[in-house]
């Protein structure tokens, strides 16, 4: 899903959510696109959102995008834990498991 300025408020207001900040210049950003992805389809009960952080400045302002790729951890609007670079199916996935 992709997420913008426009309509992240009400993205992340429920629920489990996973963002990602991204950008197509960003190397590291493209390795992770596919275990997204994946992670996406394991997961159903959650929103997994992608958020290009050089066409949404105020949702990459609002998070503090220090670094990309940047996923941000919510549960029900309020952010759990935050991690930058690639990181692993499974570590991404125990993540999640933590926040069900």
């Amino acid at each position: 899903m992709e997420v913008t300025d426009a309509n992240i408020a009400s993205t992340v207001k429920d629920g489990i959510v996973l963002l990602d900040f991204w950008a197509e210049w960003c190397g590291p950003c493209r390795v992770l696109t596919p275990i997204i992805s994946e992670v996406e389809s394991d997961n159903p009960d959650i929103t997994v959102g992608k958020v290009n952080v050089d066409t949404n400045p105020s949702a990459a302002q609002a998070y503090g995008v220090r670094g990309i790729p940047l996923l941000v951890y919510l549960k029900n609007g309020e952010v759990v834990e935050t991690s930058v670079g690639v990181m692993s199916k499974a570590d991404i996935q125990a993540k999640i498991n933590k926040l069900k």
